[in-house]
């Protein structure tokens, strides 16, 4: 891959990272939010963002990321994921306990919030499962089958999640962002042939 095409690859991936998360912080709706609101709120966006990375990372679509240091970014990527929505989740509960209670009860009268908490189990799922992983001695395929299962559920969750929310994001970006996760997953999903017998990472 030529220089040229590999900063323009890069280059594109910043701007679509980073223009919702500006947009965000231009929102009129922050003038009157408290910090550690702000803060949980940030914490999803850059949730989002990192949901769209995973997938790139684990399908080898970065330039100059060899197929194990893409790898291995995909593991440090996943725990900071697991960090965003830490802070997202326990920010909202400094500013909400009973919502975020509601929420986690499944009995809040907002979609929005069944479909965040469903993700986030989801998050926390996958990342303990590939803590324990080799203690499990799981193999390689019902490793590949389980992770990608949670992987779907994470996605279609904070797609869903992200797409009832009216608030700090920006519309037009926000949709952006999760038809880009979205395509990013199923691309993926289709290139490493997850639900074959044999794997692209196995060749």
């Amino acid at each position: 891959m030529g220089r040229t095409r590999a900063i323009l690859i890069w280059g594109v991936l910043a701007a679509v990272l980073l223009i919702p998360v500006a947009a965000a912080a231009a929102s009129p709706l922050l003038q009157w939010r408290q910090p550690v609101y702000i803060a949980a709120g940030f914490a999803g966006i850059i949730a989002m963002a990192l949901l769209l990375v995973q997938p790139l990372l684990a399908g080898g679509y970065l330039p100059g990321l060899a197929r194990q240091r893409g790898r291995r970014l995909h593991r440090w990527v996943g725990g900071v994921l697991v960090l965003a929505v830490i802070v997202h989740v326990a920010g909202l509960w400094i500013t909400s306990p009973p919502d975020v209670i509601d929420a986690l009860l499944f009995r809040s009268p907002t979609p929005f919030s069944v479909w965040g908490v469903i993700a986030m189990w989801a998050v926390f799922a996958a990342a303990l499962l590939a803590a324990i992983r080799r203690r499990l001695q799981l193999r390689p395929r019902t490793w590949r089958l389980a992770h990608t299962s949670l992987a779907l559920v994470i996605v279609a969750g904070s797609v869903i999640h992200a797409l009832l929310i009216e608030g700090t994001m920006e519309t037009m970006t926000k949709v952006a962002l999760c038809g880009l996760v979205l395509a990013a997953f199923l691309k993926a999903f289709a290139d490493l042939k997850v639900w074959t017998s044999r794997h692209r990472w196995d060749a």
